[in-house]
């Protein structure tokens, strides 16, 4: 029941866009690159500053041979890793600011409503074990798109074995506890601001509980 809840994956379909919430991890830029060209989606939007809890960006997670840098923000990482994998520079727009994986939401909504992008389809470049928490958030900012989560395993932590070691078993386990408790206040905010009537009850319901 937790692997299915948690690690939200599926096939990829044609794509209004790519997303990738902030991260250090070059494999969601690798995954949404080899999408992008395979025809999947003709725009990839990375987003992130940096984790609010660092206060900077502490450069790649993994493979930082390959990566140097220096990089300021997550974005900037992101972007390098797509450009270095052949995805042309006018294919990937920018968001530079969110410090969480809420905000990547938000302000890429920010993003593509900026560009006047209308997004009918969506392709989520994640974390396997980050894969439902990616999608409620990115559904709640765009409720009427059909989402496909096409993660990428990093940590080494896969829905086949997060179970089988103690820190497999701490992230999945605090990724239910945080898709509880983080999804629950920001409900709340939506109940108390009266946002929530903005939202369908196929929106909140058919994409994300699945």
């Amino acid at each position: 029941m937790y692997t299915d809840f948690i690690f939200a994956e599926d096939r990829p379909e044609p794509a209004d866009i790519i997303f990738i919430p902030g991260s250090g991890w070059p494999e969601l830029a690798l995954r949404a690159a080899a999408l992008w060209k395979e025809g999947f989606a003709p725009q990839i939007l990375p987003s992130g500053r940096y984790s609010i809890l660092t206060g900077s960006f502490p450069g790649p997670a993994s493979m930082a041979e390959k990566y140097p840098g220096p990089y300021e923000t997550e974005w900037e990482f992101l972007r390098d890793v797509l450009l270095r994998e052949g995805v042309p520079p006018e294919a990937i727009l920018k968001e530079d600011t969110a410090s969480y994986t809420y905000e990547n939401a938000i302000r890429s909504r920010q993003v593509t409503d900026a560009a006047g992008l209308e997004i009918r389809r969506a392709i989520l470049c994640c974390q396997a074990y980050h894969g439902r928490r990616a999608l409620l958030y990115y559904q709640l900012l765009y409720p009427h798109t059909r989402f496909y989560v096409c993660p990428a395993v990093t940590r080494g932590v896969s829905r086949e074995n997060w179970h089988c070691t103690a820190a497999g078993t701490e992230l999945v386990l605090g990724e239910m506890e945080r898709c509880g408790s983080q999804f629950h206040e920001i409900m709340k905010q939506f109940y108390q601001t009266g946002e929530a009537s903005r939202f369908s009850k196929s929106a909140l319901t058919a994409q994300q509980v699945r």
